[in-house]
């Protein structure tokens, strides 16, 4: 039978406290960094050469989704009564509220180095060392909302003009894709600065800190953001039942992408599975 993932708003003390709980024990056993280093491996941007599976590319949605399940049963290994829950950050929008309270991820980072004082979190609570990263820094770190250049968290409205979109992706299958669902969604948009920032991108940069870039895993709201972003990928898959993932066949020899992205039907590494078997995984868990 399927399990519930549920909206964190709605967790109940017990809930948040074994969810918690098990992160801490991912940690202590050393499986946490794992996570942090293979999605470190595979964020591959444009610019580079070789294959791009987790951003930038057709597959970025059905990578983290196998991600995500990669935690969450890690996650049930320690406690079975665990699921991931969702952060939906279209409703739940200040530096308050769910999830950045004492009992689940803390809050914001001090003003003097942006690290995180509050919460199961933070360093001083000696449970959560920062271990591999992109910079020295061994804490967790923060800017809500960006302090020194303010910028505000997706809308309901810039969801809905990328559920909107029939069609799953588009050439040239990249952060340059101006059309498709799924660059909508990932939000890699012209120009610079806040407004090239949308939907799933745009969280990254509101949360600041260790979520910028790829260790941005480092920082347990990863998760939280990301089931969302499954969840409406999974809105736009009841929505537009007769689209699929593309590309459906993988681009020619001529095509600037030839072996670069991920077919429907090709392996998604890390794992064995294809994109067309991510499709659907209500057999294992729904959201409630």
């Amino acid at each position: 039978m399927a399990y519930v993932r549920k909206d964190v708003s709605t967790l109940t003390a017990s809930e948040r406290r074994r969810f918690v709980n098990a992160l801490l024990e991912l940690k202590r056993r050393g499986e946490y960094e794992e996570f942090v280093r293979m999605h470190m491996d595979y964020y591959t941007p444009d610019g580079e050469d070789g294959l791009r599976t987790a951003h930038m590319a057709p597959s970025f949605l059905p990578w983290h989704r196998r991600f995500l399940l990669e935690l969450e049963r890690a996650l049930r290994r320690v406690d079975s009564s665990v699921t991931v829950p969702y952060w939906d950050w279209t409703r739940d929008r200040t530096k308050t509220s769910v999830p950045w309270t004492n009992d689940l991820l803390g809050g914001n980072g001090r003003n003097s180095d942006r690290q995180v004082m509050t919460g199961p979190f933070a360093y001083s609570a000696g449970h959560w060392t920062i271990k591999e990263n992109t910079t020295d820094a061994n804490f967790l770190t923060r800017d809500l909302g960006r302090s020194a250049a303010p910028i505000e968290l997706p809308t309901s409205g810039d969801v809905k003009r990328a559920l909107d979109d029939p069609v799953y992706d588009v050439s040239p299958w990249d952060s340059t894709a101006t059309k498709g669902f799924r660059n909508k969604l990932e939000g890699w948009g012209a120009g610079t600065g806040s407004a090239s920032w949308r939907n799933h991108n745009r969280v990254h940069r509101w949360v600041g800190g260790a979520m910028l870039g790829s260790a941005s895993v480092n920082d347990p709201v990863f998760w939280l953001h990301h089931a969302f972003v499954d969840l409406l990928w999974d809105r736009w898959q009841r929505a537009h039942r007769n689209h699929r993932y593309l590309p459906a066949d993988p681009p020619g020899a001529a095509d600037k992408q030839h072996r670069r992205v991920v077919a429907r039907h090709e392996r998604l590494p890390p794992w064995e599975e294809t994109p067309d078997q991510l499709e659907d995984l209500s057999r294992i868990y729904r959201y409630g």
